[in-house]
């Protein structure tokens, strides 16, 4: 059983940064690909960032490229989501993912979720 927990949300201005920060319980942290999906309102939830176990594959969503960058720290159990040049497009709950299998997380079926925690980029 893994559980995630996010923080870093909040109220920032078009242009702004933000880090997104996912805890994640459970010894075997490593052998999970970790991911951050976003869900708009009235829009379906879309992959953002996605990182393999040793953080050596990751994959972004078009419109994040260049701005949003998915870390993690295997010692430490996190996954981080640095999102510089914010733009109001961007607001959405933003959740950390989690599975075994890169793909499966990647195509939006991973096995653990969090909360989520509310991202509102403001014009």
């Amino acid at each position: 059983q893994v559980q995630l927990v996010e923080s870093g949300g909040g109220l920032v201005q078009t242009g702004a940064s933000l880090r997104l920060s996912c805890a994640a319980s459970g010894r075997t942290f490593h052998s999970y690909a970790m991911g951050w999906f976003r869900q708009a309102p009235g829009k379906e939830r879309e992959l953002a960032a996605a990182i393999s176990g040793y953080g050596g594959g990751t994959r972004y969503a078009d419109s994040v490229k260049g701005r949003f960058t998915i870390s993690r720290d295997n010692a430490k159990t996190m996954v981080y989501l640095q999102m510089n040049s914010l733009k109001p497009e961007d607001t959405a709950v933003y959740y950390c993912a989690g599975d075994t299998s890169f793909v499966t997380l990647v195509a939006g079926t991973g096995q653990y979720w969090g909360q989520g925690t509310q991202v509102t980029v403001s014009s």
